[in-house]
């Protein structure tokens, strides 16, 4: 049976999320493949956490492009931005919890650039007139990550919703984000 990589990572994502002291052992059975399969393709954990990062920058940067950011209205943007990178938030809660695992300056480069293009798209929205100034895009782009990660794992403990993981954190992010009339 030949292994899915991506499909391993997805299931040691989901695992180390919720048991951030899985195995190696558990890992494999999580994701249906031998612990010698795993090995193989991972040495030992921290091949396997460094694995995890590379996948997750790479899994950020389609969804960035699918969400079409410099597309119309920025709250828009943000919601498709939401909707796309929902099928990973899981991997986002291990990796937003377990960051400081992660170095290097190639990992640093790939999470630059992916907070730069959510700082862009919340820097026009204030240009825009859509987005409160006083809450910088940086600030803003925390945020977004830190929304996404809470609510997959809210949805994995069923606290939530499938169904209102994007819901739920635009309303809250943008409700909170957004320029009020009496601003």
């Amino acid at each position: 049976m030949a292994m899915d990589r991506d499909q391993v990572l997805r299931a040691a994502a989901a695992l180390l999320s919720r048991k951030s002291t899985a195995t190696m052992d558990e890992v494999a059975r999580a994701a249906g493949i031998g612990r010698a399969t795993l090995h193989r393709h991972f040495a030992g954990r921290d091949a396997l956490v460094r694995a995890l990062e590379e996948f997750g920058i790479r899994e950020f940067e389609a969804a960035f492009d699918n969400a079409r950011l410099d597309e119309g209205p920025a709250p828009e943007a943000l919601k498709r931005l939401v909707a796309e990178a929902e099928p990973n938030g899981e991997l986002l809660a291990f990796l937003v919890t377990e960051n400081q695992l992660f170095e290097g300056d190639q990992v640093d480069e790939g999470w630059a650039r992916l907070d730069a293009r959510v700082g862009a798209l919340f820097r026009r929205g204030q240009l825009e007139g859509d987005i409160r100034i006083d809450l910088s895009p940086a600030w803003l782009t925390e945020a977004f990550f830190g929304l996404v990660g809470t609510c997959a794992w809210a949805v994995m403990d069923g606290r939530v919703a499938t169904k209102d993981f994007s819901y739920m954190i635009t309303e809250l992010l943008l409700g909170g984000a957004r320029r009020s009339v009496e601003n």
